[in-house]
């Protein structure tokens, strides 16, 4: 059975961005923030991570820095391009800690949980 993901836009109507590649980054590890009805998290907001947020990560239960060589994963630092859920950037976000934000590799799915204006405050790729 082939995967249906949803079209690949990103909150700016523009066709989406990769937001990375080292580490892979994804629901479905393509480098994009891509979902699709498998994808329960929503992981469609492109972010730049830094050091507060990965312990306010670590400190709701999701340890995104310790690598998890089992399931191929190097573990996450600072500056790393990640997508993350958007419930979670939400609540970074109210917490005083979200993260940056690369719209033009975040989806457009995002939308439905998070405001685009608090996303474009966050942005880093607005110019």
């Amino acid at each position: 059975m082939a995967m249906v993901l949803e079209e690949s836009v990103n909150v700016l109507g523009e066709t989406l961005e990769t937001c990375g590649n080292d580490p892979l980054t994804g629901f479905y590890r393509d480098g994009c923030c891509n979902t699709g009805p498998d994808d329960l998290g929503s992981h469609t907001v492109c972010t730049v991570v830094t050091d507060e947020f990965l312990e306010f990560s670590r400190s709701k239960g999701n340890d995104l820095s310790t690598p998890r060589p089992e399931f191929d994963f190097p573990g996450l630092r600072a500056g790393d391009g990640w997508c993350l859920c958007a419930a979670r950037w939400n609540e970074a976000f109210e917490a005083g800690c979200a993260p940056r934000v690369r719209l033009r590799a975040t989806h457009k799915a995002a939308l439905e949980i998070c405001d685009l204006a608090d996303l474009k405050r966050h942005g880093v790729d607005l110019s």
